[in-house]
């Protein structure tokens, strides 16, 4: 499996298939879940946390990190996934309607070459 060659709803199967193996079903209410995300968001802050952004840059270039934040961004996509799953919402549809809001509320020409967050709309 690539990004190249994978959909997002393959990858929502194989989410779907590997909790129900397990039965799991019952621990995976939107509420756990979201909590669960949040856990592997901070693990997957935690190797970004005391280095600066350079160093954080360079970090693709060191293979044993970057397959440990690889494996934290799993975590983190996975968990995403049975949220989706678990509330039935088409990820696609709402990462496209997300960012017709952003290019409204952070037009390129206004923010081009600034941070996202310069000032309160």
């Amino acid at each position: 499996m690539s990004d190249a060659h994978t959909t997002i709803n393959q990858l929502r199967k194989l989410v779907a298939r590997f909790v129900d193996e397990r039965e799991w079903q019952q621990f995976h209410a939107p509420k756990n879940i979201s909590m669960a995300l949040a856990v592997e968001a901070a693990e997957l802050m935690e190797h970004f946390q005391w280095v600066d952004v350079e160093a954080s840059r360079q970090l693709a270039e060191d293979p044993d990190r970057l397959a440990a934040v690889g494996e934290e961004l799993a975590d983190v996509v996975s968990y995403s996934l049975a949220l989706a799953n678990a509330l039935d919402i088409d990820v696609a549809a709402a990462v496209r309607a997300k960012m017709e809001k952003n290019a409204i509320k952070y037009p390129a020409e206004e923010f081009r070459g600034r941070g996202g967050c310069v000032d309160e709309r």
